[in-house]
């Protein structure tokens, strides 16, 4: 199988549980709620988007095989820096890798993660849940969009882009998730859908508040 990424990069997590951890995020080209092209917005199942995952860029590629593109992940790890502040050890427990998207399950697949399982990663997906996640990944988190089928309904944590007309809240709470975590929409409401998970969240203590901290602290 060849695996198309937009890019590669060593930062650390901005959202959710895992926020402040350092990671390689891997990210995937295509989605299938939309194409990622402004002129198809208005006709995407997901308007909100604001990522780039369009094509390879400079630190991303087509990669051939799993074991390529595993050998890529782990070059990343540490930022490619030289020992005390990177490690190569295969059972280093800090090795962490995020595979985002776009919708990252298109392409991620069983081979891939055992070739990031065999570099010590611990391995990450961040999906939109429409599609079944692989058993041997370690952390799954689920992001539900309004409008698209939702078949992944158990994971680590389930982060819901808030508020999304036809996707509440409450539609997701019963779900075998161990996290649940409201993120206001960003855009030009940002303060209103944040004042509106705050409240959301103080009127319903099992969901928790996501920021993204990697957009004010201005890490990639």
């Amino acid at each position: 199988m060849t695996y198309t990424v937009k890019e590669i990069f060593y930062t650390l997590q901005g959202e959710g549980a895992q926020a402040g951890r350092a990671a390689v995020f891997c990210r995937f080209s295509g989605c299938n709620l939309w194409s990622g092209r402004e002129e198809d917005r208005s006709r995407a199942v997901c308007q909100f988007c604001d990522t780039d995952f369009v094509g390879t860029g400079p630190d991303g590629g087509k990669f051939k095989s799993s074991t390529e593109l595993a050998e890529a992940i782990d070059r990343c790890w540490g930022g490619g820096a030289s020992p005390p502040f990177s490690s190569k050890s295969g059972n280093d427990p800090r090795k962490y890798v995020v595979c985002t998207g776009g919708e990252p399950l298109l392409q991620v697949d069983e081979g891939l993660i055992a070739a990031l399982h065999d570099r010590g990663f611990e391995v990450a997906v961040e999906t939109n849940g429409t599609r079944p996640a692989p058993e041997s990944l370690d952390w799954v988190c689920v992001s539900p969009k309004a409008g698209a089928p939702l078949v992944q309904t158990t994971g680590s944590e389930l982060k819901l882009v808030f508020p999304q007309a036809g996707a509440m809240p409450e539609k997701f709470e019963q779900m075998a998730f161990t996290h649940f975590f409201l993120q206001p929409m960003d855009g030009p409401e940002i303060q209103r859908n944040t004042e509106f998970a705050i409240a959301y969240c103080l009127g319903h203590p099992r969901w928790r508040l996501s920021i993204q901290t990697h957009k004010l602290v201005g890490l990639r």
